[in-house]
């Protein structure tokens, strides 16, 4: 799965902090109805979504028809007011008329089947260990986040456009408890109180120059009546977490960050929208980098005009320092994730950005430009402007994470972990034809040439390491087996020591028909003891089986040839498939 949120955005957002919402007046009652007829699940734990009305979206021909959806229960909402009621039916006329969503990839009951349907939260429930013991390194809190919409879609919608739900864990002891919650975002104050959508999608709500003209016109009307001001943040944070400067994150690379934390009992808390004492506008990566070695984390926004990119760190107490702007680079591109060593940043130019031709024909601002050769720029880490910034061409590598990277030769070269995407085209549109090749690039600063090793022919993403040898040489990577993506079918260990020329795959494990997971993530069975093997330690990920209609939490041994499993939890409720997570120890919650 490729999973991101666009930073092409309106430049309007600011670094203020989120207010405080309005109570809403619980003085008006709407339906609940199922999301999709096609999720599997047990009726203990049926998916139902809030909406002021069922789906109104035309059905593609190759979809069926969803049959009439009784209403599940009811729940209180704010009475609309007459700009909402008569905004609503103007947002209505376009999803059925102007921009119905005919594309399987931004149709509702397409997108939103099996286990990509949404849950509602889910309060601290105390979960049953089914299988072995959790390791006492585990006491903390696994917490991953993903899109879960608030709200039924009424017209086109894609993967990337729910709002950010947070599925955290809390182990302690052997025990653990699963809470899920919204991440509570302006965007998603402003719809919960105006019980329905307000602000629109960005990879699903601007499909041609007719539907971009009608649904702006109807933003700008939305704005100028007062229901929504783009200057508090219109973000998802949907995307992933970092901690840093004693502060835990919810990120989503369209905003600032939002300030998360755990309470004693399990719970996920939103505290705030994080501008860093006024020094962070606009946006921030959803990917930062944190050296485990100084603490620092390493960042950077970009968007739709110049200088298209700025990057920036901050100190081990989250203290930011000065933007560093880009001007180097010559056009708006995607740049969802980066890389970082001891001495260099490394961002991939690729193939995706801004595409006004397919936005004429109909098609997503956002798309891919198959004439562009893709370039590597390197910067120094603590550069203080752009003037030791180089481009080198790198054709055809298109980066959407970065797995590590490291100095070598006295930093006279730079080695970097990556998938690179296949057939690119397909990422928005078709991922299910994605396929992503991890490579080891290598970059000799000296004479400007790039040399690239496939690692493995499996389609893999979603690569993480072992935490603690980020900037520095790793050997083993751990990364999600797609089969095809968005579907997490297995999770693999790679050996990346070698040169290439043979199949790099150490360890395997495939979950079995029916059952999907997500990213791995590496916990070390001995944090503290430096002389630990790098390999030491457990995968951890959420698991579903659509067969059973069951979530667990897995625990696997890494030093294992099967990666087989050492614990196993039963979760209460589905945690529907998601993007990125971390695990957090109990030490650091305690710091929040």
């Amino acid at each position: 799965m490729v999973a991101f949120s666009s930073s092409f955005l309106p430049t309007v957002l600011s670094s203020k902090l989120l207010p405080s919402p309005p109570p809403a007046t619980p003085s008006h009652q709407f339906t609940i109805y199922s999301v999709s007829t096609k999720v599997d699940e047990k009726p203990t734990s049926t998916t139902t979504r809030t909406s002021p009305e069922p789906v109104t979206t035309q059905t593609p021909p190759s979809l069926p028809s969803p049959p009439s959806l009784p209403p599940r229960k009811l729940v209180t909402r704010a009475e609309p007011t007459i700009p909402t009621i008569v905004l609503n039916a103007f947002d209505d006329i376009i999803n059925t008329f102007i921009d119905p969503p005919v594309r399987p990839s931004v149709d509702p009951r397409h997108v939103l089947s099996h286990n990509f349907a949404p849950v509602d939260e889910l309060p601290p429930t105390e979960c049953q260990v089914v299988e072995g013991v959790l390791p006492s390194c585990l006491d903390g809190a696994y917490i991953r986040n993903g899109p879960n919409p608030q709200f039924l879609p009424r017209g086109p919608y894609h993967l990337f456009d729910g709002d950010g739900m947070l599925h955290s864990l809390r182990i302690s002891q052997g025990k653990a408890t699963l809470c899920s919650r919204f991440v509570k975002t302006y965007k998603y104050i402003t719809e919960r109180n105006a019980g329905a959508p307000i602000i629109p999608n960005v990879f699903s709500g601007f499909n041609g120059l007719t539907a971009s003209a009608a649904r702006g016109a109807v933003t700008a009307a939305r704005f100028l009546t007062g229901q929504f001001n783009p200057v508090n943040g219109i973000g998802l944070a949907n995307t992933s977490l970092a901690f840093f400067g004693n502060r835990l994150f919810a990120l989503g690379e369209s905003d600032l960050p939002y300030a998360i934390r755990l309470k004693p009992d399990g719970d996920v808390q939103t505290i705030r929208r994080h501008d860093f004492d006024g020094k962070l506008s606009m946006s921030m990566t959803a990917h930062p980098k944190i050296d485990p070695d100084t603490g620092e984390a390493f960042a950077f926004r970009y968007g739709p005009v110049p200088p298209f990119l700025a990057y920036f760190y901050f100190d081990p107490n989250g203290n930011k320092f000065p933007d560093v702007p880009i001007f180097s680079m010559a056009s708006p591109s995607f740049l969802h994730d980066f890389a970082l060593t001891k001495k260099y940043a490394l961002f991939a130019d690729i193939q995706i950005g801004m595409n006004p031709m397919e936005m004429m024909r109909g098609g997503s601002p956002v798309g891919s430009n198959p004439t562009k050769v893709s370039k590597l720029g390197i910067i120094p880490r603590y550069a203080k402007d752009e003037s030791e910034m180089k481009w080198f061409d790198v054709p055809g590598l298109n980066i959407i994470h970065a797995i590590n990277a490291w100095d070598e030769d006295d930093g006279n070269e730079i080695v970097m972990l990556a998938p690179n995407i296949l057939s690119i085209e397909h990422t928005l549109e078709r991922m299910d034809l994605v396929h992503a090749l991890m490579e080891k690039v290598r970059i000799n600063l000296r004479t400007g040439v790039v040399t690239r090793t496939p690692l493995s022919a499996r389609n893999l993403d979603f690569g993480v390491i072992n935490p603690a040898y980020t900037t520095k040489k790793n050997r083993y990577v751990y990364a999600a087996v797609g089969d095809p993506m968005p579907n997490i079918t297995g999770v693999v260990k790679v050996d990346v020591s070698g040169d290439g020329g043979r199949e790099c795959i150490v360890a395997s494990r495939m979950y079995g028909p029916g059952c999907y997971g997500g990213e791995p993530f590496f916990v070390a069975r001995e944090p503290e003891n430096p002389d630990s093997d790098e390999d030491d330690g457990y995968l951890v990920s959420y698991l579903h089986d659509e067969k059973k209609g069951e979530s667990k939490f897995l625990v696997m041994d890494t030093k294992s040839p099967d990666l087989r499993d050492v614990a196993v939890v039963k979760l209460p409720q589905r945690v529907p498939c998601g993007f990125h997570g971390l695990f957090i120890r109990e030490t650091d919650l305690l710091r929040l």
